[in-house]
């Protein structure tokens, strides 16, 4: 039986097989461990090292499989079929591994720049052109290792040369059909790169506040302000205009707008206003100031402008300085508050009241 086994064709190749493997699976426990080491001062190479070391120890072995496999004589049984599978195995294999290496590097990069501080500006810009680029660069990786995989099999190539025959009117309805998915992708592209928009940037887009809570490869999820999701496609912001409030930084100047009445002393209310500015905690401390902008046949528009250090800041600031205000006005001058007046004529009302009397 010992004869048969060495006398089997296939016992050189499976006897390499049970040498490679484990040499392979040595390289890469040893390689992980080398690289793992050398790369903890790059923490964003390092998580990308980290991140593969799944995928690699299915590399590593297939690729050792794949030499042994070439290395066969040709005429053995089933030897097509098999480096045909190894190959479809590799590929796969491969496609995991430089998914798994840009998200690790993504998440690396991210991890160096922490977005749960104050100051974030930096952090969001480099955490939506980071998660942007990664995923549009997994998604190619994905669709060339499905195209190679395709390729391998020769009716795949046949139905592409066929295809490519008509190749004018396929490319029309291809091109009509795949419009929507390379705008989403060009302007995802654009969104990275020229930022209009960055995560946790605070927007006003279809009359809606919100936050952007997150920016996919064909759409961004805006969260707003009562918990609602408001769902656009990424070409809405490179062919729309809409307001960014963080664009540069998260400060922001509120403004109040109050009616009253023109016998109302501004002094006593730019007072009042100074003294719910400066004691509420939502202001920074940058500016602050009253002013009549506007006035009417009836009252007087008071404008108050305020600062504060985000736009949340800014909201409840305004809404503070607007209730003490109208508070202020209810308790101290009531009678200066936005009225109706209407006065009768003189001429008219004499008449009446010499004629009350007679006609009692």
């Amino acid at each position: 039986m010992i004869r048969d086994i060495l006398a089997h064709p296939w016992f050189g190749t499976w006897l390499a097989v049970l040498v490679a493997v484990p040499l392979a699976l040595l390289v890469h426990r040893i390689g992980g461990l080398v690289l793992r080491r050398i790369t903890r001062p790059a923490p964003a190479v390092h998580a990308m090292v980290v991140n593969c070391q799944s995928p690699g120890r299915l590399v590593l072995p297939l690729a050792a499989l794949l030499l042994v496999f070439q290395a066969a004589p040709d005429d053995l049984r089933f030897i097509a079929s098999v480096r045909h599978l190894n190959g479809l195995l590799l590929i796969a294999a491969t496609t995991w591994f430089i998914v798994r290496a840009i998200s690790g590097f993504a998440d690396g990069v991210l991890a160096q720049h922490p977005s749960d501080v104050a100051d974030n500006l930096q952090a969001r810009r480099v955490l939506t052109q980071t998660r942007v680029l990664a995923r549009t660069a997994m998604s190619v990786v994905i669709v060339a290792g499905g195209a190679m995989m395709l390729m391998t099999f020769p009716g795949a190539r046949q139905v592409g040369a066929s295809l490519l025959a008509s190749a004018g009117v396929i490319g029309i309805v291809a091109g009509l059909a795949a419009k929507p998915v390379f705008s989403n992708l060009i302007a995802g592209l654009q969104i990275a790169l020229a930022q209009p928009i960055r995560i946790d940037d605070v927007l006003v887009v279809e009359g809606e506040w919100g936050r952007v809570e997150e920016i996919t490869g064909t759409f961004v999820v805006m969260r707003i302000w009562d918990d609602r999701r408001l769902i656009l496609p990424l070409t809405y912001f490179i062919e729309k205009p809409f307001q960014n409030w963080t664009r540069h930084s998260a400060q922001l100047l509120g403004s109040v707008f109050i009616s009253v009445d023109y016998g109302m002393p501004l002094a006593p209310l730019r007072a009042e206003a100074e003294r719910i500015v400066k004691a509420a905690p939502e202001w920074d401390g940058r500016f602050f100031n009253l002013r009549v902008t506007d006035a009417t046949e009836r009252t007087m528009q008071v404008r108050v402008l305020c600062t504060a250090a985000t736009s949340g800041l800014a909201f409840d600031l305004r809404c503070s300085v607007r209730e003490g205000l109208i508070d202020f006005m209810q308790r101290e001058y009531p009678q200066f508050l936005p009225k109706m007046r209407v006065e009768a004529d003189p001429a008219m009302a004499a008449p009446a009241q010499v004629q009350g009397p007679a006609a009692a």
